[in-house]
């Protein structure tokens, strides 16, 4: 089936899964970081105090993530997502308030939480469930919604910034949110109910069958695919933190540093349609071993580059690894694990890449603190995509053997 094809069969379900990450925008990293200077004068922070705040709550939200997440087992996208948006905007509407600072962990939990946690876990568990042999093409289709959030919406609101009160963005942001609510429930309109899926779904799991969260958290697999799931996030989120660092270090503009991030994104839409491509083709077990390679390289070639050309060179790397974790990294657990407990397993796995993405920043800064700049962290931070690497491998060889669909 080409691509084309199916679009045309299955465009409500995949323009809904676009809308829904580029949704959670508003509670990721690099949308909350455009508003750093504003939200740390508007509450008294040092940047030692907004990186904490800003840890504490990420973390919560990952904790709450094991048991929401879940969620997406017993009911509709359709309803969920009306309940996380909702939830989203009300967040956004508080960031325009600076009561105390509690106040501000309070909101960038909620941020975090309905965001980058549960809309993007809507979204990709979605896909995951109702596509089974075209899954890889439905995932990077989804995908396409975080990229145009990384790609467009920075550059949007950094220029607002310059006219415009940063509260009545977030209060804008909020009216969008609200506004696209009947958009995406007008999109599901006939969604089927994941247990009625559940039940008429062929894609079982390893041994022919649907595993439960407690099962595969008992499983050797998921915690050799812990290094995998937490070290993209949280040193892909630490590079992008610490982005004015990095271009300082290196005698960079921190204008020509980011100006190569639209090379990164492309990439990475475009690694995104690969791996759909050759999820479908060959399976996630077969790719799995190559999942942290791009990141491995990357890392080294940017952290060790003495030039703005080897650093595009190590960011477009970087991009062919995100465009793997916005597939790969959902497509396994259906194809390892079946689709009945789908929500639940991946809302564990989800909790782990957001806990990532709390201490990566945290971790990096303290090491700068003693005296090791990032990019010489990047170059040691190889290594760790190289044994995850191997983990991985050895994940997929476990696996191989014992799963339903022909390899």
């Amino acid at each position: 089936m080409t691509y084309l094809i199916f679009l045309r069969d299955n465009w409500s379900f995949l323009l809904a899964g676009v809308i829904l990450t580029l949704s959670s925008s508003y509670g990721q990293t690099f949308f909350i970081s455009i508003f750093a200077d504003q939200i740390k004068t508007a509450h008294d922070l040092t940047d030692g105090g907004w990186g904490l705040s800003y840890t504490i709550a990420t973390t919560a939200s990952a904790v709450v993530m094991v048991w929401a997440g879940a969620l997406t087992d017993r009911f509709r996208v359709r309803a969920l997502s009306v309940c996380v948006m909702i939830g989203l905007a009300m967040a956004c509407l508080m960031m325009t308030q600076a009561p105390a600072v509690w106040w501000l962990v309070l909101t960038v939990f909620l941020l975090r939480l309905m965001g980058q946690g549960m809309l993007s876990h809507l979204a990709v568990v979605a896909m995951a469930r109702w596509f089974v042999a075209t899954r890889g093409k439905a995932l990077s289709i989804a995908a396409i919604g975080f990229s145009i959030g990384t790609a467009f919406l920075p550059i949007i609101f950094a220029a607002l910034l310059i006219t415009t009160d940063w509260r009545l963005l977030w209060a804008a942001c909020a009216v969008i949110l609200l506004v696209t609510i009947p958009v995406v429930t007008r999109l599901l309109r006939q969604e089927r109910t994941p247990q009625s899926m559940a039940e008429e779904s062929e894609a079982l799991g390893m041994d022919a069958r649907h595993w439960s969260r407690t099962e595969v958290l008992r499983h050797p697999v998921f915690w050799l695919l812990v290094p995998a799931l937490l070290g993209p996030p949280a040193w892909g989120t630490a590079l992008w933190f610490q982005q004015v660092h990095i271009a300082e270090v290196k005698g960079w503009t921190h204008v020509a540093f980011v100006a190569l991030f639209p090379l990164s994104t492309a990439v990475t839409v475009a690694a995104t349609f690969g791996c759909g491509w050759a999820i479908d083709r060959f399976g996630s077990a077969r790719i799995l071993p190559f999942y942290m390679l791009p990141f491995a390289l990357a890392f080294f070639v940017t952290g060790s580059a003495t030039t703005i050309g080897m650093a595009a060179v190590g960011l477009a790397i970087i991009g062919i690894g995100q465009g793997m974790q916005s597939t790969l990294a959902s497509a396994f657990w259906a194809e390892f694990f079946g689709t009945r407990h789908l929500g639940a397993i991946k809302a564990a796995a989800g909790a782990i890449m957001v806990f990532g993405s709390a201490i990566g920043p945290g971790i990096s800064g303290v090491f700068i603190d003693l005296g090791v700049n990032y990019p010489t962290q990047m170059v040691w931070l190889t290594l760790y995509f190289l044994i995850a690497a191997a983990l991985c491998t050895i994940s997929a060889r476990i696996v191989h053997p014992r799963l339903t669909r022909p390899l």
